[in-house]
């Protein structure tokens, strides 16, 4: 994980999620994206899977969980630039019933 990875928007953290999203690398992405919401008064999150080419469960858990962290801020969890089968595990999961997915333009 690099700094690069994350960006603050005024109250919007944008994460640019990285080529394979699994139990390897979920754990620190969520601290990571933790000590953002706590450090920093993020109050909505972008997560960017333009570069994902593999996610399993683990990245829901990533999304669910900072979702939970978000409600007492009344903030939003966004999904931007998911492909095909990206989008499948999200919606199958129904993951979208609490982070918003972005459709493609």
């Amino acid at each position: 994980m690099n700094e690069e990875q994350f960006k603050v928007i005024e109250d919007y953290l944008c994460v640019k999620m990285p080529k394979e999203v699994d139990h390897h690398n979920a754990g620190g992405l969520s601290e990571k994206v933790d000590e953002f919401i706590y450090g920093q008064k993020i109050n909505n999150i972008v997560f960017d899977f333009s570069g994902t080419e593999f996610m399993d469960s683990s990245g829901i858990g990533i999304l669910a969980g900072r979702y939970k962290k978000l409600q007492c801020f009344e903030g939003k969890v966004y999904v931007i630039n998911a492909n095909r089968q990206i989008k499948r595990i999200l919606l199958l999961s129904g993951i979208q019933k609490y982070v918003v997915i972005m459709k493609d333009e």
